[in-house]
């Protein structure tokens, strides 16, 4: 699964369930049936059951875990991990691992693709130049060996595109969220996120030993509770578009609240930078708070096509980051050919504002479409379209007839998701045709319609 609300966050330990015993799945009633298919007694557990377990030994887990895995992965866990035999185009053909065979052109609406920049001819082109160059790896880490002419010239129009002082590349997204807040923040502060920021902003917060506590999405009333009364360095973290419901902060409230208590605000915008905004530099310069927003961190996976993060701000913050930050430090640093790609797909995004144009023009049909349906898709503004399920118990089975009619997409649910809030992800791309949204659409009207989730 990909980046989702609270992913692993979710099994907190509270929240965490009883293991159940190698026996209590074996030896159900209700055992997998002849067919492949698997009764209610194995999928009423998840992955929350094997997270604590009692013993001394490490692997005391792994056999029952093992055994659930082998009843439920082919009554739907399969459709995690499908390989793709093509590029994240907007068809794409993909291994259908429980018959073994190939499913040719389905509609991708799993892939981040936002603008279709991963496999341009010009991406292509740039990333086979540095191939010739710089061989296929960095081999070092970026404060070693592992930083070419082709990082530095990167980070610095990454800078410039955000309109910052500097910025810092990370090998991953994840690694940029992790890196950031655990290298900024300590012992006896205080960080404050949004109840749906993502697991490795969940994860900074857990390294980084700080109180951590969590407002309640998009509230910044509730924000100011959290905030009142903390005497020490403060951190607000909060998304620009949230990957599962594909909504919007109200940014405005959010920074009139980080004034008021001296904190300083951090935004993750994966899932906006060069798609929103008049120049594409992200949710802030939509709503227009770029100069109050303090950190600003996204991805090149989603919007760019290829793979990375950063964090652009003030010259001393990346400075401070870029000695403090472990996930960047100790690691080796990106594929010079990835970085090639990524700066040939900036070029593209910044001198061709029509595909956010076509992007945008393809969200706003795809929402109509699905609104004409009555497919729910809860309160999504972005390209992340949730089709609301909201059925733990069947969203395997109506996964794997969307698949077999035509569309590459992922269920979700618990506990990527809260329990009953089970959804597919769709992803829009400016790729799309018409005829892909309206047989999408088409596709998932049928689907749904059999299963009572729209008439």
């Amino acid at each position: 699964m990909s980046r989702s609300k609270k992913e692993s966050s979710t099994i907190s330990m509270g929240e965490a369930m009883a293991t159940p015993s190698r026996k209590s799945i074996t030896d159900a009633p209700d055992r997998i049936e002849e067919s492949g298919g698997v009764q209610p007694g194995a999928m009423q557990y998840d992955y929350t059951n094997f997270y604590f377990g009692a013993g001394e030994d490490a692997f005391a887990l792994l056999g029952p875990f093992d055994d659930w895995w082998q009843e439920v992965k082919p009554a739907g866990y399969y459709m995690y991990e499908l390989p793709l035999q093509t590029a994240p185009g907007t068809r794409v053909d993909v291994e259908d691992t429980k018959t073994g065979g190939i499913r040719e052109g389905l509609i991708n609406f799993a892939s981040y693709n936002y603008l279709g920049l991963s496999y341009r001819p010009e991406v292509k082109e740039a990333i086979k130049e540095a191939a010739d160059v710089y061989g296929g790896g960095a081999s070092g880490s970026p404060i070693l060996s592992g930083t070419t002419e082709l990082h530095r010239r990167f980070a610095e129009e990454v800078a410039a595109f955000k309109n910052k002082e500097a910025a810092l590349i990370f090998p991953t997204g994840y690694s940029a969220n992790v890196g950031t807040i655990a290298g900024l923040m300590r012992s006896g502060d205080l960080i404050v996120a949004d109840q749906y920021a993502h697991a490795s902003v969940v994860d900074g917060m857990i390294l980084s030993k700080a109180t951590s506590k969590f407002f309640r999405h998009n509230r910044a009333d509730d924000l100011e509770r959290k905030l009142k009364g903390f005497d020490g360095k403060k951190l607000v973290i909060i998304e620009g578009v949230y990957s599962m419901d594909g909504d919007v902060p109200p940014l405005g409230e959010i920074v009139e609240v980080c004034r008021k208590y001296g904190a300083r605000l951090m935004i993750d915008e994966a899932h906006s930078a060069f798609v929103y905004g008049e120049n594409g530099r992200g949710v802030v310069e939509d709503q227009g708070f770029e100069d109050e927003v303090d950190i600003h961190l996204g991805t090149f996976s989603k919007s760019l096509g290829g793979q990375g993060g950063y964090v652009a701000g003030s010259s001393a913050l990346v400075n401070y980051l870029r000695g403090f930050s472990r996930s960047r430090f100790f690691s080796c640093a990106l594929s010079p050919v990835v970085v090639a790609g990524l700066r040939k797909a900036l070029e593209l995004a910044v001198a061709e504002p029509e595909l956010r144009a076509k992007l945008w023009d393809n969200v706003a049909y795809m929402q109509k479409l699905l609104a004409d349906a009555q497919i729910p898709i809860g309160d999504s503004t972005s390209q992340v379209i949730p089709i609301m399920v909201r059925d733990d118990a069947r969203i395997f089975a109506i996964g794997e007839e969307i698949f077999r009619e035509g569309i590459f997409i992922n269920p979700v649910k618990y506990p990527a998701v809260g329990k009953h809030k089970s959804r597919f992800r769709m992803s829009i791309s400016a790729s799309h045709t018409r005829e892909d949204l309206e047989q999408g659409a088409a596709i998932f009207q049928r689907v749904l319609q059999r299963y009572g989730i729209c008439p």
